[in-house]
């Protein structure tokens, strides 16, 4: 019997992983990504909760350990650059593991290549659906027919346009811009501490990841302008001015986003997008529902292609109904998270000095909540 041929469109962190299971599940899965190969860098992710498990279940938990971020510990700074506190990172309680992007990319594409087709420097340029299988058209390869397609191709995705329609239909922009650039090794002195340095509607972090460092920009620009992905000169620009008076490290990190010739500079949204599919076509990851700040989207990419080969395997030969399954697993899900991110967003960047004020406040709350927490299992 013909296995189901899978188009997954992303190579980033959902796609690889939904390879990895549909091919263990009687499909054969495609996946094509725009870029030359899986993208470096080292922006720092979690993978938390439900991901968990999932990375268990795929054995590749282990490596995720020996690959892990040496960050321990979070120490805010006031406008000054001074200390205020210091908060552990790590919890017994809820088992988790901070890896680079890159690293997990690379970890889920080793484990899903073997089985599965990858297509890079390619993309879908069109999609025609009919009831038994949807044609594509790609950039470079010759056109083939898949019985599904998957669009795990992240916040600008592609697939999202296609077949649902403009990314401004369903994008929320938060109001606030992040961005990040490489540092060298010496950048830091302790590689288990990241800093944070926030000011009215500014935060700079400087991150060790795990061998290049990071800063980390997240702001809100004085006079927004209509976003061009393609203008490097405009985002730099956009950086200097918003950092122009902020103390501490500041020239030194702006000076270094400044000389990168490709630093990574985005506003921060949100995606939400009343239906995760159509037809034979689904959405996965940031393209079904994307959430800025929290840090999740890794792991509910991993969660979400697991429910998603679940649906698939407990509904054989119905795509609409595992398709509706698996949606209805991941919004219980992503809501929550979606609902609470205005909140954290003014919670982490507040736009004035008495909300940092506050903002301060609940951070040594926790901080104290927290040694007393390890005290107490210290003297058990």
């Amino acid at each position: 019997m013909k296995k189901p041929e899978v188009l997954i469109v992303g190579a980033g962190i959902a796609g690889p992983a939904l390879a990895y299971w549909l091919s263990r599940n009687g499909y054969r899965p495609t996946v094509v990504e725009h870029a030359r190969q899986l993208r470096s860098g080292g922006s720092a992710i979690v993978v938390k909760g439900p991901a968990i498990p999932v990375a268990d279940r795929m054995g590749v938990l282990p490596q995720l350990h020996e690959l892990a971020t040496r960050n321990r510990s979070l120490t805010l700074l006031d406008p000054g650059g001074r200390r205020i506190l210091q908060l552990p990172l790590t919890s017994d309680k809820a088992p988790t593991v901070e890896v680079t992007r890159a690293d997990l990319s690379e970890v889920l594409h080793r484990s899903a290549q073997t089985e599965a087709e990858f297509l890079f420097d390619d993309t879908v340029t069109a999609l025609d659906q009919d009831e038994d299988g949807v044609d594509v058209t790609f950039r470079r390869s010759a056109p083939r027919r898949f019985d599904l397609v998957v669009g795990a191709d992240g916040m600008h995705s592609t697939v999202r346009r296609l077949v649902f329609g403009p990314e401004r239909q369903f994008a929320s922009d938060l109001g606030l811009y992040g961005a990040t650039v490489p540092l060298e090794p010496d950048a830091i002195e302790d590689p288990t501490e990241m800093t944070m340095l926030t000011v009215p509607n500014r935060m700079l972090v400087l991150h060790p990841s795990r061998t290049t460092p990071l800063a980390i920009f997240t702001f809100r620009a004085a006079q927004p302008t209509p976003h061009d992905r393609k203008n490097i000169a405009l985002h730099k620009q956009t950086v200097a001015d918003a950092y122009a008076d902020v103390r501490w490290r500041a020239p030194e990190l702006v000076a270094a986003f400044l000389d990168h010739p490709a630093p990574f500079f985005d506003p921060l949204t949100t995606v939400r997008v009343p239906s995760w599919s159509r037809g034979r076509v689904v959405l996965l990851g940031d393209a079904a529902a994307a959430t800025a700040l929290l840090g999740d989207g890794s792991s509910m990419a991993m969660a979400g292609a697991y429910a998603l080969m679940e649906e698939l395997a407990a509904h054989p030969g119905d795509h609409a109904r595992a398709f509706a399954a698996y949606e209805s697993r991941l919004r219980r899900e992503v809501g929550p998270r979606q609902r609470r991110v205005g909140l954290l967003s003014r919670l982490m960047v507040p736009r004035t000095r008495p909300g940092l004020a506050v903002r301060n406040a609940v951070g040594r709350a926790v901080g104290r909540t927290n040694r007393i927490a390890s005290r107490e299992a210290a003297n058990r």
